[in-house]
């Protein structure tokens, strides 16, 4: 595998185009297209929030038949809670995309992300779609990257290339995400392309457990979003044999290359944390069994006296142990160590004469790694999270604004 250039656009037949809508926000780019010139079997996971936006209820709805052909995404207005008008709007952004892009309206997702409970300026979104409709590229992707940005400070892009069977096959991705991030299915804002000719049913396979081990795998706030979803389409442009079986190896191949760009995106979303200083990476090992090591590895990303240890560059190892104490997980407190990094802080579930300076260069790393040795079996996990800064509450203070 090699990562390549051309994010979502990367894969054979795809174009992307991202421009201006001046929803939310003059001169910022806030709604993308992203188009196959062949129909894609498509899959996808969503937000689990009982309170969710009408692009969920959408594009659900859409995906029965496993198919989709385009995907119009908007930032700056969640469209959620807005009620008969929200789905009105939803459906209108789907037709009006179909309707420029000479396709069908049941072969077009819609997603959103941005403020709750506010109607959407439909006359400048139908200006946008039809701005971006006709300017579709294949360097298009870094605009719709740019697009789908709400508090984010760097978009999120990545593409690679693989071989199966002798043919080469892309797969590239756009993310979004900064704030309201503890996703519980799914994701916030992500969208996967490919040309490997893979069936739906093994597509959705591949994106539901390549969420759980990536996306699902992250937390900035605790806070699950109404609008979270990841969808993935496959055009089959590759020319690869199809894959419908899910124990082949070149089912596994391609899983392996969804999983690494997931979670390359899922790094950068935790690493972009809205006021974020530093990237957590919890590694929990030789737990009983996987979801014990989950358990653990997310109750540390979210514990915010953790979080806010990490920010102000305290070894307070107690604080770790504390969360795994509170995890649900089942294990025993007596047999825990602890890591920072390669200084190791507990033993036994007792703390170490450990040296203070040591412990403080492993806290200003760029990537802060905390290690979690339950010694009561050979499975593990790992989470990503972010440090708990000022400037978090500052931007949360004033979203609306």
């Amino acid at each position: 595998m090699k990562i390549i250039n051309g994010s979502i656009c990367a894969p054979q037949g795809f174009e992307a185009q991202g421009v201006d809508a001046e929803i939310k926000k003059k001169d910022k780019k806030e709604l993308a297209i992203i188009y196959s010139a062949k129909t894609c079997n498509t899959a996808g996971v969503f937000t689990t929030n009982k309170v969710r936006a009408a692009c969920i209820d959408h594009c659900k709805a859409k995906l029965k038949d496993g198919l989709a052909q385009a995907i119009v995404v908007n930032s700056g207005n969640a469209n959620a809670c807005t009620g008969e008008q929200g789905i009105a709007d939803c459906r209108r952004m789907a037709d009006l995309t179909a309707e420029m892009l000479c396709i069908n309206s049941n072969d077009v997702l819609v997603a959103s992300t941005g403020v709750i409970g506010v109607n959407m300026p439909m006359d400048k979104i139908d200006k946008a779609i039809r701005e971006a409709a006709v300017s579709l590229s294949v360097s298009g992707g870094h605009n719709a990257s740019l697009a789908i940005m709400t508090t984010d400070l760097v978009n999120k892009e990545i593409a690679v290339e693989i071989e199966i069977k002798g043919f080469p096959v892309r797969i590239g991705a756009i993310a979004k995400g900064s704030g309201m991030i503890h996703p519980n299915m799914a994701t916030m804002l992500a969208f996967v392309t490919t040309d490997a000719a893979v069936s739906s049913k093994c597509l959705q396979k591949i994106v539901k457990n390549s969420a759980d081990i990536s996306f699902n795998m992250i937390s900035v706030d605790r806070d699950t979003s109404t609008n979270d979803m990841l969808l993935i389409m496959a055009n089959g442009m590759a020319g690869n044999p199809l894959i419908e079986d899910a124990e082949a190896e070149d089912f596994q191949i391609l899983k392996e290359a969804i999983d690494f760009v997931n979670t390359s995106l899922a790094k950068m979303i935790a690493r972009d944390g809205e006021g974020a200083t530093r990237l957590m990476e919890v590694q929990v090992v030789n737990a009983a069994d996987l979801e014990t090591a989950k358990m653990i590895a997310r109750s540390i990303t979210t514990s915010n006296l953790t979080k806010a240890a990490v920010f102000g560059e305290d070894a307070n190892w107690g604080r770790i142990l504390a969360a795994v104490g509170y995890s649900g997980a089942d294990f025993d407190p007596n047999r825990v160590d602890i890591y920072l990094g390669a200084e190791k802080m507990a033993e036994n579930g007792m703390g170490l004469g450990f040296d203070e300076d040591k412990a403080r260069a492993e806290l200003q790393k760029d990537t802060v790694l905390i290690t979690v040795d339950l010694k009561a079996g050979n499975h593990g996990a790992t989470a990503w999270g972010c440090d708990l800064s000022y400037e978090y509450v500052r931007i949360n203070a004033a979203y609306r604004t």
